[in-house]
């Protein structure tokens, strides 16, 4: 193998770890949305299915906030509401230090902070209250 050929080779791994990285992932909505996380063991979790369903509710202000929901599964992640962070389970688990055996639901601002969490599903009461506290939040809805 040539030098050029193996350096081509590392720039193209560095390339990719980058991409995969949890902090990246998270910061692609980085003053875009307000990523709610939300990790769960499996599929069956009922504390999923009820932040599921506290999601599909309030689906409209979700959206008037900006927010994308981030769901991360056994080993698997999805997006609602936006696009998918392209990064796996495990390296946004490590992230946010987050047992894969733990249900946690995470309020990320947009300034990539966390704001709030919880091993239990957050009521959208508390989400929206939360959120519109935000100086960013005042401001969005001032600009109307």
């Amino acid at each position: 193998m040539t030098f050029r050929r193996m350096l081509a080779l590392t720039a193209t791994a560095a390339t990719l770890a980058a991409l995969t990285s949890p902090a990246l992932a998270i910061s692609a909505y980085k003053w875009k949305k307000r990523p709610l996380v939300v990790f769960a063991a499996s599929e069956g979790d009922p504390a999923l299915a009820r932040q599921r369903g506290i999601v599909a509710a309030l689906r409209p202000a979700f959206q008037d906030r900006q927010m994308v929901v981030v769901y991360v599964v056994d080993d698997k992640v999805g997006a609602e509401l936006g696009t998918g962070p392209g990064v796996s389970a495990a390296a946004l688990r490590a992230r946010f230090g987050v047992a894969a055996s733990a249900f946690r639901v995470l309020l990320v601002g947009k300034d990539g902070g966390v704001k709030l969490s919880s091993a239990a599903p957050i009521p959208g009461t508390t989400l929206f209250s939360t959120i519109d506290a935000m100086p960013m939040r005042q401001q969005e809805t001032q600009k109307r």
